[in-house]
């Protein structure tokens, strides 16, 4: 068996650049960097024996590659992701896996050989906070799940951003805005904690604080199968903006803010004293405290290196590429409630939400777009403050 994982990325803007230097610099173990692909060539030197291709499928039957991570624009994830498959290579995808669930589908349901790996970008589930919260509620001291609520408003991006690139903040280019983009994310963790509503009602504001026509201000209310109710707010237009995440059940509540985790543990559930109390106005007793996380954020580098496990050790992976696609849908179905002004149940309607956004795509007015060279510091971009 191979003792390392070559690897080969297509798509070397922003993040893929990030990829290529969290590998070279070796911060993931038993990987190197071997090939990258990108229609325009690099604007940065490439580290010596990595080699270049204009053409992405040159690099696919090239054999320097055992692995490749995608990090194009979202539109063509499904298109590459079945070619890297289909060379029987594994498959590291940025998220979201594709731009709509319909895409996931059938990209998921593209044949593999037997040990194939195929991964998901999903940076967010090596953070100790948000595994901290996941054993808190899988160890039951958090009860049963009554309500969650994220207002997620600091992915504040100026016009600048936007102005990088033409296929930014597009229905063509991107197929949404800041729920398939940044806060993908923040949807991705609510669902890993909380499972995925049953329904919900979104209310959009599409082009309300930047020059774009996609959505970038979004409140949405949520349905479980349980009776829980939640509630997720994103934007990219609001300075300072929050980040708080909530979540009440009847044995306590759990509140993620400004990097400290507090838990309020109730001496008795809820639901137990609520049935059995006399005192017309009494609650549970209740007891604050910080929960220590221990571990360290790896990011992006992390979930690599959970990868090359998987590939070389048959590690489980933090993120299955089948996980994906719930972020999408939650994505989808958030624009398609704004769209209907109504509430959509889930599961999503693929095929009905990918012909509404074709008609999005087929209306969409060409606009002189100012592509501009602006400062660009990706560290704030994953902010989790």
């Amino acid at each position: 068996m191979n003792k390392t994982v070559r690897f080969g990325i297509i798509g070397l803007g922003n993040i893929g650049k990030i990829h290529g230097d969290n590998i070279t610099s070796g911060k993931v173990a038993r990987g190197v960097l071997s090939a990258v692909s990108d229609i325009a060539p690099p604007k940065f030197e490439l580290p010596a024996g990595v080699a270049y291709f204009p053409d992405a499928d040159a690099m696919l039957a090239s054999g320097l590659v055992d692995a490749v991570i995608v990090s194009t624009p979202h539109p063509r994830h499904r298109a590459l992701g079945e070619k890297v498959l289909g060379a029987g290579l594994h498959l590291m995808m940025e998220k979201p896996l594709t731009a709509t669930k319909l895409d996931a589908e059938k990209l998921l349901s593209h044949p593999r050989k037997p040990g194939q790996v195929f991964g998901l970008m999903m940076n967010l589930r090596t953070h100790p906070h948000y595994n901290a919260i996941r054993r808190l509620l899988a160890d039951g001291r958090v009860g049963k799940l009554q309500r969650a609520q994220w207002t997620i408003t600091n992915w504040f991006r100026p016009e600048a951003y936007y102005g990088l690139s033409d296929w930014r903040a597009t229905w063509k280019g991107e197929g949404g805005g800041v729920l398939i983009n940044q806060a993908l994310h923040n949807l991705d963790m609510l669902q890993w904690l909380c499972g995925m509503p049953v329904s919900l009602r979104a209310f959009c504001k599409f082009g309300r604080d930047h020059n774009i026509e996609v959505e970038d201000v979004v409140t949405a209310y949520m349905e479980f199968a349980d009776g829980a109710t939640g509630v997720f707010a994103t934007s990219t237009g609001e300075a300072p903006g929050v980040n708080r995440l909530e979540i009440a059940g009847t044995r306590g509540l759990v509140v993620l803010e400004n990097d400290k985790l507090l838990f309020t543990e109730n001496a008795r559930d809820a639901d137990e004293f609520s049935a059995n109390t006399d005192n017309a106005f009494g609650a549970p007793e209740s007891k604050t405290t910080e929960v220590p996380c221990p571990g360290v954020y790896t990011a992006h580098a992390g979930v690599l290196a959970n990868f090359v496990d998987a590939i070389l050790d048959g590690a489980p992976l933090l993120a299955d590429a089948g996980e994906g696609i719930k972020s999408v849908e939650l994505a989808n179905a958030m624009v398609y409630s704004g769209w209907k002004n109504e509430a959509v149940a889930l599961p999503l309607d693929s095929a009905k939400y990918q012909a509404a956004l074709d008609q999005a795509i087929a209306a969409s007015v060409p606009r002189a777009r100012v592509i501009r060279d602006a400062g660009v510091d990706m560290s704030k971009s994953f902010s989790t403050k």
